[in-house]
């Protein structure tokens, strides 16, 4: 079984995760187009506005436990900013009068609040090819720049995250099944949540055999992120969870918790972080960051 002390706290880990990714993002946007300033002030808006910044830790946690302890993180910066940019596109996007409509997000004006409808889409277009333009341009070998590109176009688009924001979308002011439910958030949180952590183990240098086993956790701890957001929707207040408490209740959601209850999606929730945390046992080396964030995505308040 690995060590389950981490050689930093997961606090200092998720810190120094954070200020790497931001730091490679307000370079890149730092230097405006001529009279598009408006447009890269909302793209920085978006992207480096509060946050957890969890598929880029996700990044770094998986490359670090593959490769050991003498992994130099900046081989991960920009994968890991290319995560966060498609992450924060889908958030401008999820939050349009045409999607969720929603008006607060981590604890501030969505973006089309704060500026504009037209400058939100434009922003959310912007942040997702800004993606693929960061991993083309990195010196990665070019094999390995290929995998990761497949990785982050098949989490991101038609049969993955944009799918299941379709479905989601779809199901409103309908019964789902169980069955039906889980797809769509595999698709639509979960996708991006596991390329992470393939894209991350890639770059550590795990074989097919630890990318399969890897891919196993991410898919229980991206479902389980789903789980706990839909309890906190109902359990926290809008000032913790940084959003409009209730969103999904008063848009007639199909949730876990209106599915199973509160308690049922808790027991859902803790299955889930088992399963995780098994995938991890079968692995070599140290993975106590790994079991460190799923500890955290279960546990969280917001």
């Amino acid at each position: 079984m690995s060590n389950r002390t981490p050689p930093v706290t997961l606090q200092a880990f998720l810190r120094d995760a954070a200020t790497r990714v931001e730091t490679r993002i307000q370079e890149t946007l730092e230097q405006p187009v001529p009279n598009a300033e408006k447009l890269f002030e909302a793209m920085r808006y978006a992207a480096l506005g509060p946050g957890k910044r969890l598929r880029p830790a996700l990044v770094y946690a998986c490359a670090k436990a593959f490769h050991g302890g003498d992994f130099d993180p900046a081989k991960c910066d920009v994968t890991a900013a290319a995560l966060e940019c498609i992450h924060a596109y889908s958030l401008v996007h999820d939050d349009l009068p045409a999607m969720d409509d929603d008006d607060l997000r981590r604890g501030r004006p969505t973006c089309h609040i704060a500026f504009d409808e037209a400058t939100a889409i434009l922003a959310g277009d912007a942040l997702q090819t800004q993606a693929f333009e960061l991993l083309l341009a990195d010196n990665t070998e070019p094999a390995l720049k290929l995998q990761l590109l497949q990785e982050l176009t098949a989490a991101s688009g038609s049969r993955g995250m944009v799918a299941g924001q379709a479905i989601d979308l779809d199901s409103v002011n309908k019964t789902l099944t169980l069955e039906q439910l889980e797809p769509m958030h595999r698709l639509k949180t979960g996708a991006l949540i596991c390329a992470s952590a393939r894209m991350g183990a890639l770059l550590g240098g795990a074989d097919s055999v630890q990318l399969q086993t890897i891919t196993h956790y991410a898919q229980a701890i991206g479902l389980a992120f789903q789980v706990q957001d839909d309890i906190l929707d109902i359990t926290a207040d809008t000032e913790v969870l940084g959003k409009n408490q209730g969103a999904d209740a008063l848009l007639n959601k199909p949730t876990y918790v209106s599915l199973l209850g509160v308690n049922g999606a808790r027991e859902k929730l803790q299955g889930l972080h088992k399963q995780a945390l098994d995938a991890l046992a079968t692995l070599p080396g140290d993975t106590s960051l790994l079991q460190a964030l799923a500890d955290y995505i279960v546990q969280r308040s917001h």
